[in-house]
C-alpha cells in the first residue's frame, strides 16, 4: 500500500482554504514573539513572516495576479 500524495496534497489544499485566517493569526503571534525575543532582527523577521503569508494567499487560490505579478504580501501585525 503506497501513499497517495495527490490525495494528500488536496488534503492539505483544503486545511489551508478552512483554516486560513487561523494561520495567518499564528504567524502574527509567532513573529512576535520572535520579535519580542530577537529585536534586532525585526526586519528580517517581517520579511519571513511577510513571504509565508504571501505562500499562504497564493496556495489559497488567488496566486497570480493578471499581468504575471504575484500580490505583495499583507503588512506586518505591529
Amino acid at each position: 500500500m503506497g501513499i497517495n500524495f495527490d490525495e494528500l496534497k488536496n488534503k492539505a489544499k483544503n486545511a489551508l482554504e478552512k483554516n486560513s485566517d487561523k494561520i495567518e493569526q499564528g504567524l502574527d503571534k509567532a513573529s512576535g514573539v520572535a520579535k519580542s525575543k530577537f529585536g534586532k532582527h525585526s526586519d528580517k523577521i517581517d520579511n519571513a513572516t511577510g513571504k509565508a503569508k504571501g505562500f499562504l494567499h497564493k496556495n489559497q487560490g488567488g496566486g497570480e495576479q493578471p499581468g504575471g505579478q504575484t500580490p505583495p504580501p499583507p503588512p506586518p501585525a505591529q
